[in-house]
This record gives structure tokens, C-alpha cells and sequence, in this order.
């Protein structure tokens, strides 16, 4: 959805794996898997000794897609998210923070994507504020070197607030079945987030990644 144009820098390996999860929600977000997309998810093996709530999530993801055919999927995504006149579930901020779309949560998202250099892609209907368009942005600001700080300005602002009950209403919806599973990893890794970015030192939310 979005375009920015940059060098990619060498990442350390933690901010390659955030990268690439903000990708992959993205895309599960965007539409449903199919194909190379769908087998790499059912060929996913966590680390069985590992049991916390990302490799609880990677695993139940993996059986999720393991039992899902392409067609399943279609239907599934379109009932969650487009429906007859709308789908089950809303995937903006606005949504989530005002109970309309298009308010002033998006007007601060543009301001801050414009500052950042993003831009709409022409073909794109959606505003900025679909969840799968942020995760978007995220995973850009991370594979193309921009600061910790920045990053953080960015999820607290526009993530932080709303996509934890998005993730959560996601995985308690009637018409979920694989994306329960989404739904799980979704919130897992937004609460990773949280506790990373607390982690991290002022030197090093200052500093950029270091």
C-alpha cells in the first residue's frame, strides 16, 4: 500500500524478525494466503520447547493453515472483512478509536506518513488506517534503518491504542477460523512490542538501532 523509496541497510537479526512479522500480518491482512504463501505457513515448526505466547501463536498458526484450502479462505476473508455492505469486523484506527471512519486519527496518520515520506499507492482504495497498512509502514520503517525512536513515535501513536482489541475481537470472531489464528499471533506480537520498546534504553530510542 505503501511506497517509499530508500536503501535497505544490514539489520540485526531481532529487527529482521520484527520486520518480517509486520510483513506477514500485512499481508494476512490485505487478503487471504494462497499458494507459496499458505504451504510456508503449514510448514512452520516452532521450537516445541519454547512456550510463550509468540510460539504458542507460530504453532497454532501452522496448524490453522495446514487445515484451510484456498477457497475456505476467500469465503472466510470476505465475511470478516468486506461482507455485504461491510464484513464482520472494521480494520481501521478510526474505527476502533472514534466509532466512525475517516476523523481525526486519520488526518494525523496522513501528516505523519507525509513527514516520513510515505505515499498512497494510486491504485489503493482504502485510507492509511487499515491495520494491514500500518503493520505495512512498520515493517518499511524497520527494514530501511529508520531510528528505534521512530519507530516508536509511530506504533505508539497510531498501534499501541486500538490494534491489541482489533487482534483480540479478530480472534473471538464468529465467522474466524484460520484467522483466530491470526488473530492470536497478531496480538502476541503486539504485546512483544510493547515489552521491546520498554526495554529499550533512552540512549537507544535516541540513537537509533544500534
Amino acid at each position: 500500500m505503501m511506497n517509499m523509496i530508500n536503501a535497505a541497510p544490514a539489520l540485526q537479526e531481532t529487527d529482521q524478525l520484527r520486520a518480517d512479522i509486520y510483513a506477514l500480518l500485512a499481508t494476512l491482512l490485505r487478503q487471504p494466503p494462497q499458494g507459496d504463501l499458505l504451504q510456508w505457513l503449514s510448514g512452520l515448526e516452532p521450537d516445541q520447547d519454547e512456550d510463550t505466547p509468540m510460539a504458542r501463536a507460530w504453532s497454532t498458526l501452522a496448524l490453522a493453515a495446514k487445515h484451510s484450502r484456498p477457497q475456505q479462505l476467500d469465503d472466510e476473508y470476505q465475511h470478516l472483512f468486506i461482507g455485504v455492505g461491510r464484513g464482520e469486523l472494521m480494520p481501521f484506527a478510526c474505527w476502533y478509536l472514534t466509532g466512525s471512519l475517516m476523523e481525526k486519527p486519520l488526518v494525523l496518520l496522513r501528516e505523519d506518513l507525509s513527514l516520513l515520506g510515505f505515499e498512497r499507492q494510486p491504485d489503493v482504495k482504502e485510507p492509511e488506517d487499515h491495520i494491514a497498512a500500518l503493520c505495512e509502514v512498520m515493517s518499511l520503517l524497520i527494514s530501511n534503518g529508520r531510528g528505534y525512536e521512530i519507530q516508536h513515535r509511530f506504533w505508539q501513536q497510531h498501534l499501541q491504542s486500538w490494534s491489541n482489541r482489533f487482534f483480540t475481537d479478530l480472534q473471538n470472531a464468529e465467522n474466524a477460523v484460520f484467522y483466530t489464528a491470526a488473530g492470536l499471533l497478531g496480538a502476541a506480537f503486539m504485546q512483544q512490542e510493547d515489552n521491546w520498546f520498554l526495554q529499550l534504553s533512552p540512549a537507544a530510542l535516541e540513537g537509533g538501532q544500534q
